[in-house]
């Protein structure tokens, strides 16, 4: 194993370690509710954003998640990672840049099977341009941010 491939599996290591050790990531809510209500695994099964049931909600990660469907909310209660948008909910292209800015549960899109959202269907289509890029910088900043959206929700 060379060292550039040796340093790189330890850089890894050491990245997946600290995200891991944030614990339950802070999530963007209003009113206590993720993705202003949207169905998240919605997404995924229907390809469109839509809004979730107070009749069908779970809890995950301190916020309560909405479902279209009691088949929904199952298939989120047995992956609710898989189904979670990254970063928190959080904008995708301002994670990129180091900022954490609200979405629209309507600027949305699955790439490498997870959900990515962003400010504003604007803001997708320019996200859309170099996704591999944005999601490889938006990854490094989102250890930083998440600890600190995390400790600004403690006080």
């Amino acid at each position: 194993m060379t060292i550039w491939r040796l340093a790189t599996v330890i850089f890894a290591a050491l990245l997946i370690s600290a995200c891991t050790s944030l614990g339950d990531e802070p999530v963007f809510t209003e009113e206590g509710v993720a993705n202003r209500g949207y169905d998240v695994v919605a997404y995924f099964t229907d390809g469109e954003p839509t809004l979730g049931d107070a009749a069908f909600t779970s809890q995950y990660q301190g916020v309560q998640w909405r479902f279209a469907n009691a088949q929904h909310k199952a298939m989120f209660d047995a992956e609710p990672a898989k189904y979670a948008p990254e970063y928190g909910g959080y904008c995708a292209y301002a994670m990129s840049r180091g900022f954490v800015v609200s979405t629209d549960p309507q600027a949305w899109e699955i790439y490498n099977d997870k959900l990515y959202l962003n400010y504003s269907l604007g803001v997708r289509e320019t996200w859309r341009k170099d996704k591999e890029g944005y999601v490889e910088k938006a990854d490094a900043n989102w250890v930083e941010k998440a600890a600190e959206v995390a400790a600004e929700n403690k006080s």
